[in-house]
């Protein structure tokens, strides 16, 4: 296996490069190495390094974890890597989160096509040397929150054309399936219970004032129904649960976690009338 080069040694910048040097130093190397300006045989090697390159250390957590393990965090081979490809009928396609998985252009760890993070950094308008090849048309699909976490299929009418989507499980808002004729951008709707933040769900569990100061059990939801867990005697207002990998499937880890976490934020119900009788053991209480 070839030993990469350092990414910092890629674009020319230093471990301590700020964001606008970073980019300032991929627009150069960019620009010179764009396989359709520059003809030299190793060009679209050097193009595909620099953009891998670029986005590893423009993300500040893929910036972090490849500081602290290296190109070894990025291996497609890792359990919980990047992307995959996938078969529907005669649609061959890969899947990826925000333009990430398997790169058309072979080996990349798990890291887009080179030429479309090209054309997105300089304003989207497409390369301005010439796209390779006629542009695909690209349809958005709106999907039910639980179809994207729990993965399924949408049957779809494209020309006319009957086509069943395979929509993999942890698909998020602008994830991407890429077919043969055109492609797909997803958009999840948003779920009256569960909040998303990436790989990680958050809800809301009211509980009795009572329970709150005296502990006990409660049954809270969760994305695979509702389970009993212990609250602690004398929690506080807007404490939070952890139940660690009851979150989402993750698209692309560079962790052996599988599955995000769900946070459970506990919402204090205080009482709005009291009786007498509980108004004096309330009164007691507060004077011992």
């Amino acid at each position: 296996m070839a030993t990469k080069r350092d990414y910092y040694d890629v674009l020319g910048v230093s471990k301590t490069a700020s964001d606008s040097e970073i980019k300032s130093a991929y627009r150069k190397k960019a620009l010179e190495w764009h396989p359709d300006r520059n003809k030299s045989t190793d060009a679209e090697s050097k193009f595909k390094e620099i953009n891998e390159a670029y986005q590893v250390l423009s993300d500040a957590k893929k910036k972090q974890t490849y500081d602290q393990f290296g190109h070894s965090a990025f291996n497609q081979g890792a359990a919980g890597g990047p992307g995959g490809f996938g078969q529907q009928g005669p649609f061959s396609y890969y899947y990826s989160n925000t333009g990430g998985g398997q790169s058309p252009f072979g080996d990349m760890g798990g890291f887009s096509d080179p030429f479309e993070i090209f054309e997105q950094f300089f304003g989207g308008g497409g390369s301005p040397f010439g796209r390779r090849g006629p542009a695909k048309p690209h349809y958005s699909l709106r999907i039910p929150f639980m179809t994207a976490i729990k993965g399924g299929s949408e049957t779809v009418a494209i020309d006319g054309k009957k086509h069943t989507i395979k929509i993999p499980s942890g698909t998020d808002t602008g994830t991407h399936l890429r077919f043969t004729d055109f492609d797909v951008t997803f958009e999840v709707e948003p779920d009256k219970r569960f909040r998303r933040d990436g790989a990680d769900i958050y809800v809301d569990q009211s509980i009795p004032f009572t329970l709150a100061v005296l502990g006990g059990e409660i049954e809270v939801p969760t994305l695979d129904g509702k389970i009993k867990i212990k609250v602690r005697p004398g929690t506080q207002p807007g404490s939070m649960m952890r139940l660690a990998g009851r979150g989402v499937a993750k698209l692309h880890s560079f962790s052996s976690t599988n599955k995000g976490d769900l946070y459970i934020r506990l919402i204090i119900q205080l009482p709005t009338k009291l009786s007498r009788h509980q108004k004096q053991l309330l009164e007691e209480f507060a004077q011992e």
